[in-house]
């Protein structure tokens, strides 16, 4: 199973929190040309927040900019894996020989087409709170952008969370289950800086902290990581390229833009305690996933 590997215990968790460490040090390089993209005059004014400054430089500049720090991050997760664990990459991704392409163009697939039907879906039901926000060179800039680095994204994600950190607090507890309540509570807690929790307020945080524990769900029980990155990578990029407004994290030049006043809705608890659920049902039974309790919550071995 994912977390019955003796390697990663090769390593106490203090190295484990080294590592991260050293992450956030590449991930924190990365932003800095982000920072020198802010106009001085923004940055100097004394009641500028945060979003206001970064919506200062154009969007699909933006973007960019923030997706680069991910890039950025890959070779700093390759030395921690590979030179302070002293493990094969491979062992924060899969179970597998090899990685599965497989499943995460499955999963990629699956769940883009999901949420391209709740957008389509949204639209037809409340038009009045849609607005067509197509400019054919922008958006054109946009899918190259985001085609490109949003599996970068939200594959270092993954790496992090339910590759690499849940092994680590996996370890530490000697707990599968100890290591996807962490993980996925230090995942859902980091959104709580996004500014649709200020929008829409703290009830948002279910669908965020739900969306961590799907994630390691799927990781746990099909030993490997390929389901969820093909699942994360289509969520955000079908949401960057699809639908925008001015209160989300990725403002973008998408196909429409949501200006409706900002509230949370019943499909904001619709996904996370029915829609998550029966995508998990879909890949137990095309993957025969058997043994739930041994693979969520028993003891490592």
């Amino acid at each position: 199973m994912f977390l019955d590997r003796l390697t990663y215990r090769k390593k106490a968790f203090g190295y484990y929190l080294l590592g991260s460490f050293i992450i956030i040090v590449f991930n924190q390089i990365g932003q800095i040309p982000l920072i020198f993209a802010i106009p001085t005059d923004i940055i100097l004014e004394p009641d500028s927040n945060p979003m206001d400054i970064l919506k200062s430089i154009p969007s699909n500049l933006r973007l960019f900019l923030i997706l680069l720090s991910s890039l950025i991050t890959v070779p700093g997760i390759w030395l921690v894996v590979t030179k302070l664990h002293e493990l094969s990459f491979k062992t924060i991704v899969t179970m597998r020989k090899k990685v599965d392409y497989n499943r995460i163009i499955f999963s990629f697939l699956l769940w883009g087409s999901i949420v391209t039907t709740f957008v389509i879906i949204g639209y037809f039901i409340s038009p009045e709170n849609y607005e067509l926000n197509f400019k054919l060179k922008e958006f054109l800039i946009l899918s190259v952008i985001a085609i490109f680095l949003i599996p970068v994204q939200t594959t270092v994600e993954e790496l992090v969370f339910r590759g690499y950190l849940m092994q680590g607090f996996g370890g530490l507890f000697n707990s599968r289950l100890m290591g996807l309540l962490f993980t996925s509570i230090i995942f859902g807690g980091l959104h709580l800086l996004n500014p649709e929790v200020e929008a829409l307020g703290y009830l948002i945080m279910v669908q965020y902290l739900a969306y961590g524990f799907v994630l390691g769900i799927m990781t746990l029980m099909d030993e490997g990581l390929e389901l969820a990155i093909g699942f994360h990578a289509a969520n955000n990029l079908f949401i960057v390229l699809l639908l925008t407004s001015s209160w989300t994290v990725f403002e973008t030049e998408s196909i429409l833009r949501d200006i409706s006043d900002p509230a949370l809705t019943a499909l904001n608890f619709i996904v996370p305690l029915i829609v998550y659920p029966i995508l998990l049902f879909v890949y137990a039974k095309k993957y025969s996933w058997k043994g739930w309790y041994d693979k969520l919550v028993s003891r490592i071995n």
